[in-house]
Order: C-alpha cells, then sequence, then structure tokens
C-alpha cells in the first residue's frame, strides 16, 4: 500500500515537472535551482525551496499593478535585465502584470480599462507597486495619468490591494525629487497613503529584491519581515561596507586619495572619495546588477557609493562628503602596505618602540582624525603648511 502511495507520488510530481517544464521554458533542475536561489535571497531555512516551488507551480499567479510617477523608469529598466527569471518568464509565468505603463502594448482608454479591469477581477488580492515620487504641492497637478492626479490614483489603487509595494528610491522616501527646494512637493508612497508600506529603495534596487519580495508574498500570503522604513531585512539588514570587496583596504588603511591615482587603480577602499557604505544599508555587493559578476555595482567599478537606499544620504549629502561610521569603528593602528618579515628585535627597534608608546594616544587620534578627513581639509592642511614653511625662510 505504501509502495502504490509512492508511486503515486512520484507520477504527480512527474507530471507538474513537465508542466513547470512547458511553462516555464526550463528544465525541473533549473527551476529548483531558482527556487533555491529565492530562498537563500530570503534567508530562508533549508527546505524553503520546496514550499516556494510548490507556490510557483500550484497557486494562482499574483496580478500585480504598477504604477508611475515621478521617476525615470530606472526600477522597471532593472527589472528588464533580470536573468534568473527573464522578464518575461517572470511577468507571464510567476506574476501576472496587468497593468504597466511602459511595458504593456494598451494605451489611453484601453490601458485604463486594463487597469480597472485588473482591480475589479482581482479585489483584495492584488499587489500594487509604485515606481516614483508623488507630487502633492497645488493639490498634486504636477503628475496626471489619464486626467487623475498621482495622488488619486495611489489612494484608489491602494484602497483593495492585497500588497502595496513602493519600488526604488523616488517611491521609498521621495529620492531625487524631493530634494530641496523641491517645488512640486514630491513625496513618499507612505506619506501619501498615510499608512507603512513595503519599500524596495535604490536607484535603482536590484530586480531580485522585488522579485524575491512578491515570491514571499505567492508562498506565505504575506511579505517578509521589514525594518522600520518598511525595507525587507533579508536585502537591508547589514551596511554596505560589511560586505564590501573593499573592505580589507579599509581596515588595512588603504585608501584612494583621487580618481585614477595608484589606490584607485590598485583597487583600495573609497571612504575618503565619499563612499556612503558604512552608513547604508543594501545587499549591493553580495547581489551586483545585471548578471555581470560581483564587479556590476558602482564600488565594484571604482565610484564611491552614494547611499541611495537611505533617506538622508542619497541625493541629500555632497556625492563626496565622507560617511558617518554607523557600526564600523577604524582600527587604531594600520598594518604597512608591505610588512617587513622575519627579523628580530633591534636595539634601534627597541628604542622606537618606547618612543611609539610615549605616543599612542597621539597617534591614535591622529590616525583617527585623517580617516574622517575630507579631501578639501586635505589641501588646505597641505597649504597652511607651505605658507608655513615660506615664512620661515623669509
Amino acid at each position: 500500500m505504501q509502495q502504490a502511495f509512492n508511486q503515486e507520488t512520484n507520477r504527480a510530481a512527474e507530471a507538474a515537472a513537465a508542466v513547470i517544464e512547458r511553462r516555464l521554458q526550463i528544465s525541473r533542475r533549473e527551476f529548483l535551482q531558482f527556487c533555491s536561489g529565492v530562498a537563500a535571497t530570503l534567508g530562508l531555512p533549508a527546505g524553503a525551496e520546496a514550499a516556494i516551488a510548490q507556490a510557483v507551480e500550484a497557486a494562482k499567479r499574483p496580478s500585480v499593478i504598477w504604477l508611475h510617477f515621478q521617476e525615470c523608469t530606472g526600477c522597471s529598466e532593472s527589472l528588464l535585465r533580470a536573468e534568473h527569471p527573464t522578464l518575461e518568464k517572470l511577468i507571464l509565468d510567476i506574476i501576472s502584470l496587468d497593468y504597466h505603463e511602459t511595458l504593456m502594448v494598451a494605451a489611453g482608454h484601453q490601458a485604463e480599462k486594463s487597469r480597472k479591469d485588473a482591480m475589479a477581477a482581482n479585489k483584495g488580492k492584488y499587489v500594487l507597486v509604485v515606481e516614483g515620487a508623488i507630487p502633492t504641492k497645488d493639490k498634486g497637478i504636477y503628475c496626471k495619468v489619464g486626467g487623475h492626479t498621482a495622488v488619486d490614483l495611489v489612494k484608489e489603487c491602494a484602497a483593495d490591494a492585497a500588497a502595496v509595494i513602493a519600488i526604488g528610491s523616488c517611491a521609498s522616501w521621495g529620492g531625487m525629487p524631493s530634494t530641496d527646494p523641491n517645488p512640486t512637493g514630491a513625496s513618499s508612497v507612505g506619506e501619501v497613503l498615510g499608512k507603512p508600506v513595503v519599500t524596495i529603495p535604490g536607484c535603482p534596487p536590484s530586480p531580485y529584491n522585488f522579485l524575491a519580495t512578491v515570491v514571499h508574498f505567492l508562498t506565505f500570503g504575506k511579505l517578509p519581515a521589514t525594518d522600520k522604513l518598511g525595507r525587507p531585512l533579508f536585502a537591508y539588514s547589514r551596511l554596505i561596507h560589511e560586505n564590501c570587496e573593499r573592505r580589507a583596504h579599509f581596515d588595512a588603511g588603504r585608501f584612494a586619495m583621487e580618481f585614477g591615482d595608484e589606490g584607485h587603480r590598485k583597487g583600495y577602499c573609497l571612504y575618503k572619495l565619499g563612499c556612503k557604505g558604512p552608513e547604508t544599508y543594501a545587499n549591493c555587493p553580495t547581489l551586483g546588477f545585471g548578471d555581470a559578476g560581483e564587479v556590476s555595482w558602482p564600488v565594484g567599478c571604482g565610484h564611491p557609493c552614494i547611499g541611495c537606499t537611505e533617506k538622508g544620504v542619497g541625493f541629500a549629502k555632497p556625492i563626496h562628503a565622507v560617511a558617518k561610521m554607523l557600526n564600523v569603528a577604524p582600527p587604531l593602528q594600520y598594518a604597512r602596505i608591505v610588512e617587513e618579515q622575519g627579523r628580530g628585535a633591534t636595539f634601534a627597534s627597541a628604542a622606537a618602540l618606547a618612543a611609539i608608546a610615549g605616543a599612542a594616544a597621539g597617534g591614535a587620534a591622529m590616525l583617527t582624525r585623517n580617516l574622517g578627513m575630507s579631501h578639501k581639509a586635505e589641501e588646505l592642511e597641505k597649504a597652511q603648511d607651505k605658507a608655513g614653511k615660506n615664512k620661515a625662510e623669509v
């Protein structure tokens, strides 16, 4: 009897595998690899990939309504470049993207009808995704779609949504449109709706942060755990600085001082060029962008992180201003780039050690001060030293 049950179970699994192969045009092995990848991204325990696989196989695809407001469409562009799965498999076989002004064929009245039909057919079950900030000044007249203001549209669509996701920095906290002087009164989705929403900030964010969030909703019927800003913890619980491939250079005191200098060419830490990684929460260094390898993110390409996932950092702090250290303190001493090997203590080195011990406090303070010194301040100090030497010579 048990044998018959096992045979029936195997036949059901094989039938499900055949359906997946036809739907996604990928092998069962590739599908399970996708499920395992999503489970790993979400930080779920072993065995969770089975629940994800079952949900994607059997559950009805969630209806997604995607609104565009004050933005550059970079978040959608990021989604277009997803490879696991590719866009057409994502929107046709995993989710049902029923309204997206950039990707849909319909336009004008037909597009508006598609949105309203999807909302009516999936009342209380659809996922609302908002891309872009929402202008609120002068009754929201600075952004209209189909004759309706962005404020009215987002409130109408959110009323019967099962979940609301703000994708990108603009929708999450205002982003670039909300920077001073903010002439349109650009605001976040949460501020307009007056309630917390799931935020996936970034300019743009990784498409897999969005995909994993939606698959979590599809699998467990709820959105993933978030921090106090609404960001999913699986993607925004660690500082960029903690997982940065240049972190070892920071710990060793090796910094690029100018773009193109020797340190920059050798891949040294970009902290002194204004990298905001020490105060920015995101998984950029571990995930990358565009499936082009680990270097496919700003720091990997040689540019400082601008802190686009943090309100008050991205689009607020000057790009080359040094970051505030949140939970990573610089060491009191740095190793030299080339350390001498295999030499015992000499009389001269012992005498030098005593002198160093006496000046340790002052030296530590100087190292810490130099770490946080901006390039402009360093140049000013050099100019003052030069002026002092010239005066002494006179």
